[in-house]
């Protein structure tokens, strides 16, 4: 087991699929853990009550990732609950599909707000809490690095902007010991995309392993990244995606 014991995290869209499996990991790990959600609050207040259950300390906050002032008033929350945080993970994002000829700009807009400029807007808010030994680790996907069908190109492009602010913001934060990593995940069994879909064995044939990711796979990358053994690692991508890009 990891030891994470003391530490403090921020889980944004931690209430379902690969957000809440990282929320649980890192309480299972010995993190307190606070977790933003849109809408399901069942499922949030499902998470927490996970949380506590491993006799961690959990919280749950509404907060639209496309509103800049909920983003800043969730971390002044997680800070307030807390008395600070050192891991930060961006995990909220949102899906769109279809060809560029037929963009809708509000659903595009949508898409640039949640995916680009939200994990740029938690960090901002982040950065003056984390000290030495602070993480901030985002989740992307392989499909910024690889776009292998037609319709998915702006959602492509929203993670591929990642790399970039991931490999930049290390070398903003390195002189303070804080790590900046990304993680891509591939195709991972989760309500937007099932591994009994319709495009499931299309998916799966990608891969060098021949099966969907589930989300615990991903939320392990996420803790050993955020533990004392990758305090070597910043401004690097982490693929978890099967070998589909291989």
């Amino acid at each position: 087991m990891i030891d994470l014991n003391g530490k403090r995290a921020l889980v944004t869209g931690g209430s379902r699929g690969i957000g809440a499996a990282i929320a649980l990991a890192l309480a299972e790990n010995g993190a307190d853990v606070a977790l933003t959600y849109q809408a399901a609050a069942d499922k949030a207040h499902a998470v927490v009550g996970a949380i506590e259950r491993q006799g961690r300390r959990g919280v749950a906050i509404k907060a639209d990732s496309a509103d800049p002032a909920a983003i800043t008033r969730a971390v002044d929350e997680v800070v307030g609950a807390f008395g600070g945080f050192d891991i930060l993970v961006n995990s909220a994002a949102v899906g769109l599909g279809g060809l560029i000829a037929d963009l809708d700009l509000d659903d595009y807009q949508r898409l640039m707000d949640v995916n680009v400029r939200a994990p740029v807007l938690f960090a901002k808010a982040a950065i003056p809490y984390l000290g030495s030994g602070g993480r901030i680790i985002t989740i992307g996907s392989a499909l910024g690095e690889r776009v292998p069908f037609p319709g998915i190109t702006a959602y492509a492009m929203s993670k591929a902007a990642l790399t970039s602010f991931t490999r930049g913001l290390s070398r903003e934060l390195g002189p303070s010991g804080i790590t900046v990593n990304l993680v891509q995940p591939g195709a991972t069994n989760t309500d937007a995309n099932p591994a009994d879909g319709e495009a499931a064995d299309f998916q799966r044939g990608l891969t060098s392993l021949g099966r969907y990711a589930e989300p615990r796979d991903i939320a392990h990358a996420v803790v050993f990244l955020a533990s004392p053994a990758a305090a070597m690692i910043t401004g690097a991508t982490l693929t978890a995606d099967g070998g589909a890009i291989a």
